[in-house]
């Protein structure tokens, strides 16, 4: 299966592969190997090469490719994100699979420098329904006027919202253990009773996608609420982490998109927290859209649920600052992510509830992270922390 879609298509991968894995081989990759290039070796399972100039690692990955062919297959399913930031992608990767199942996790802005219009992303990313036999698609996330692009005689809809097919009801949540509730299905009257250690609606959406597809390919209820059970979430994506001083650290620092910004903020708002500070970097790849994107998410930030705003980056302190502070917000805009923790190392109140979200090129506020953490040995729990991100990381900051 294959999964597109503008944000939630890693998280939504380790679901899916968490949950099959009760029942079958999978096969998935660790990391978000997306592109033309990666994607082929990640189907695969053959490591993308470090230096992708090498005439000897690409040597490695043919020799490795000659011989996977030839092997007796050791998967029964093989879970796939497909990414794409400029138009035709999506449709490329339909010249060469057909999955048995395609899912697009939402339609929002992105790489806007290329598509210009929502309704480009939209045609982009839900053309993959076009070579799947059948299509599940983000009913929550993806507006109705988009449906029509799902063609496909297979169409059903996920989510959190009641007018999906398959969508969950919960009955109570706890900040540490997560959710109690059921896993509503067309096919199956009475639900499935499923425990969901994920934080947020839009990371109940990924885990809703993962049981409908285990429904899909018979798995059994038993199953699923097993399988459901041990999705956590991935790195940098509302990841809840201990703080020095009491400090609950909400870690979605992975990436950010104007509509993954409003899910993180609406659940920080959902919270009974008295001190609730929002760490905001720049959002790329808008395009011509990036200063009114930026101040529409000033719109979001609430000062009566907010004692300050946080913000890193030329484009937040640009657009989203000022018209954060014009709402009544208390803001602090910082050019980088280290200054923005040394900051709020010495100045955030015990027991805050601290959100981070922000792209990645050039913001990386996983940095600003570290310093708040209760233990220097959780920094293993944050994104971008191999030797070859660290250096990466070092040059852009000593610039």
């Amino acid at each position: 299966m294959a999964i597109t879609g503008s944000v939630g298509k890693t998280s939504t991968k380790f679901a899916i592969a968490t949950v099959l894995q009760q029942h079958f081989r999978v096969r998935f990759h660790g990391g978000n190997h997306n592109s033309e290039l990666s994607a082929p070796l990640a189907i695969m399972g053959i490591e993308y090469p470090e230096d992708i100039k090498s005439i000897a690692e690409w040597r490695r990955v043919f020799k490795e490719m000659k011989a996977r062919i030839s092997a007796p297959s050791d998967v029964d399913v093989i879970v796939q994100e497909l990414g794409t930031d400029r138009i035709g992608q999506i449709p490329h990767f339909g010249t060469y699979i057909k999955p048995d199942i395609g899912v697009v996790t939402a339609v929002s802005p992105e790489h806007m420098e290329f598509f210009k219009t929502i309704d480009a992303v939209a045609k982009e990313e839900l053309y993959i329904s076009k070579y799947s036999k059948q299509v599940l698609i983000n009913g929550d996330d993806i507006e109705k006027k988009f449906h029509y692009l799902a063609d496909n005689k297979l169409v059903n809809t996920y989510g959190v919202a009641s007018t999906n097919e398959y969508y969950f009801s919960y009955d109570e949540f706890n900040l540490d253990k997560g959710y109690l509730g059921k896993i509503e299905a067309t096919e199956i009257a009475s639900g499935i009773a499923v425990d969901l250690n994920v934080f947020g609606s839009h990371s109940i959406r990924p885990v809703v996608a993962a049981a409908a597809i285990g429904i899909k390919l018979g798995m059994s209820s038993d199953e699923i609420s097993k399988g459901v059970a041990k999705v956590h979430p991935v790195y940098g994506r509302m990841n809840i982490l201990p703080g020095k001083n009491g400090i609950k650290i909400i870690d979605d620092s992975y990436n950010s998109s104007p509509l993954a910004l409003k899910a993180a903020l609406d659940t920080l708002y959902n919270l009974k927290s008295t001190n609730n500070i929002a760490v905001i970097g720049d959002m790329n790849e808008l395009g011509d859209s990036a200063a009114s994107e930026h101040q529409i998410a000033a719109s979001l930030c609430d000062p009566r649920k907010l004692s300050l705003v946080v913000t890193v980056g030329k484009l937040t302190k640009s657009f989203l600052a000022p018209a954060a502070t014009l709402k009544g917000c208390k803001v602090l805009s910082f050019d980088n992510s280290k200054q923005a923790g040394e900051y709020l190392l010495k100045n955030a109140p015990e027991n805050s509830t601290i959100l981070f979200k922000g792209s990645e090129g050039g913001i990386y506020l996983e940095e600003a992270i570290k310093p708040l953490l209760k233990s220097p040995q959780l920094n293993i729990n944050l994104v971008r922390q191999s030797a070859t991100w660290l250096k990466r990381k070092d040059e852009f900051f000593k610039s």
